[in-house]
């Protein structure tokens, strides 16, 4: 059942979504060689609480970390580790909290530096697609044309978008409906109306769709060690557009 927010609500969650969007500013800073995602996974339950609010991830269905820290040719879910990270990585940074019994969640992927020139432009089109996705967040439109943005997006660049993992509604709920696949055939699925807030989040491998899960549950990685990168926002649709609950600008 997809739940309508109020006006009201969507400004609740836009306090939500502007503490997310203070620690993943705060995080981007300080991503460079030598920093481990431990200590980063630290500084944003800091933050959190500073702000009264909690972190959504700890604790969800058993996530033992605050933060989602995903490493290279890890897609989303990764544990922050004791790691340091290196000179050519990009780690992709997911972040939820509670505030106000509202939730807020978004991602980005930091290069650590000198980065491939092929990571750059996974990066930079893998947030692209985000933003043709937020495009068609509109009012009357229909689920999968938001879905065929990302998915054009991605593959006309020549990478591929994960199948097995997508975006969702968000509310009182971490989760909620509808789910919002970054696949998917324009004029189908679900129509879209004000007041609904989801989370478009694509995920986007260098090489194959296909991924996996690592042996302690949680971590996805990409089947064939490719690298990938995952950006997300949390959207309210609005009479007058897309709003980005989440926009760190």
């Amino acid at each position: 059942m997809i739940i309508l927010k109020s006006p009201e609500e969507i400004k609740k969650m836009g306090e939500s979504n502007s503490i997310v969007a203070e620690v993943l500013t705060g995080l981007e800073k300080r991503v460079k060689p030598g920093v481990t995602t431990l200590e980063l996974n630290e500084y944003a339950e800091t933050i959190t609480q500073k702000r009264g609010a909690k972190p959504a991830f700890k604790g969800y269905g058993g996530f033992p970390f605050a933060l989602c820290a995903s490493v290279n040719s890890e897609v989303v879910h990764g544990f922050p580790s004791d790691r340091p990270l290196e000179e050519g990585d990009i780690v992709s940074l997911d972040y939820g909290v509670c505030y106000n019994n509202y939730y807020g969640d978004s991602a980005i992927t930091v290069a650590v530096s000198g980065i491939s020139m092929s990571a750059a432009r996974l990066m930079k089109v893998t947030e692209e697609s985000l933003y043709r996705g937020i495009e068609k967040a509109r009012e009357g439109n229909r689920l999968g044309d938001i879905s065929f943005a990302v998915q054009s997006c991605v593959e006309e660049a020549g990478f591929s978008v994960v199948r097995d993992y997508v975006g969702h509604g968000i509310g009182k709920n971490l989760h909620e409906d509808p789910p919002v696949p970054n696949f998917g055939m324009g004029g189908r699925g679900v129509k879209l109306e004000a007041g609904m807030v989801i989370a478009i989040e694509p995920m986007v491998n260098e090489g194959s769709y296909a991924v996996k899960v690592k042996p302690d549950g949680w971590t996805v990685e990409t089947n064939d060690g490719s690298l990938s990168a995952h950006f997300e926002h949390t959207i309210a649709i609005t009479e007058n557009g897309p709003v980005i609950l989440s926009s760190r600008t």
